[in-house]
């Protein structure tokens, strides 16, 4: 799969047109730069709960997500107890898995031991080399070598639910790589934030 010209006569990639919520989240979120702990512990989160789902799933869950996990605040979710487990258990706005709702709140307890704070961790662990833009999704890894260590790391600092795989993605999501497509409009939109950052 390449880039495609959507009706609106604009080159995306592809997988952008394969759901009508994909276009808002391709165009304005994924692969923009996310810095913030909270913020990435969301993405992390939710890359866990897409495991084995598509993520068309998750997206349109996201709401209920945000809800029944105290907006993504690493604080609140970090005090969860039993009680609140049985409640997401039973929550049908989420993916209701018990090892990702419990692994979910490990990671917050987790990302609150961490003295350099979990956005530091997670762009500590970006490529310090440029990849060629990929030209179809073809071209797009699954794993490399920063998700890789990355997961060793989070893994070695108590987080579950986290292999390189969803790791990657994690990456993905929050911009510490660019995987839009060569042709993509946004893949050059995120390149000049990156150079011209606000």
């Amino acid at each position: 799969m390449t880039a495609v010209v959507g009706p609106d006569g604009v080159r995306r990639c592809g997988w952008a047109y394969s759901a009508p919520e994909y276009i808002e989240y391709h165009d304005l979120e994924w692969g923009r730069t996310v810095r913030g702990d909270d913020a990435v512990y969301e993405r992390i989160v939710l890359e866990a709960f897409q495991s084995g789902l598509s993520w068309i799933t998750i997206l349109r869950k996201r709401e209920g997500f945000r809800r029944a996990f105290a907006g993504f605040s690493i604080e609140a979710v970090a005090e969860f107890t039993e009680a609140d487990v049985e409640g997401l258990m039973s929550d049908v706005g989420i993916v209701r898995n018990r090892a990702k709702v419990t692994a979910a709140i490990a990671n917050a307890r987790a990302a609150t031991e961490l003295a350099e704070g979990l956005s530091e961790l997670v762009w500590s662990f970006a490529p310090t080399r440029r990849r060629a833009a990929p030209a179809s999704v073809a071209d797009v890894p699954a794993v490399t070598t920063e998700s890789t260590a990355l997961a060793k790391e989070l893994k070695r600092r108590g987080f579950k639910f986290v292999g390189p795989t969803t790791v990657y993605a994690a990456m993905q999501a929050c911009g510490v790589v660019n995987d839009h497509l060569a042709a993509c409009w946004v893949r050059e939109a995120v390149e000049t934030e990156r150079r011209h950052p606000s």
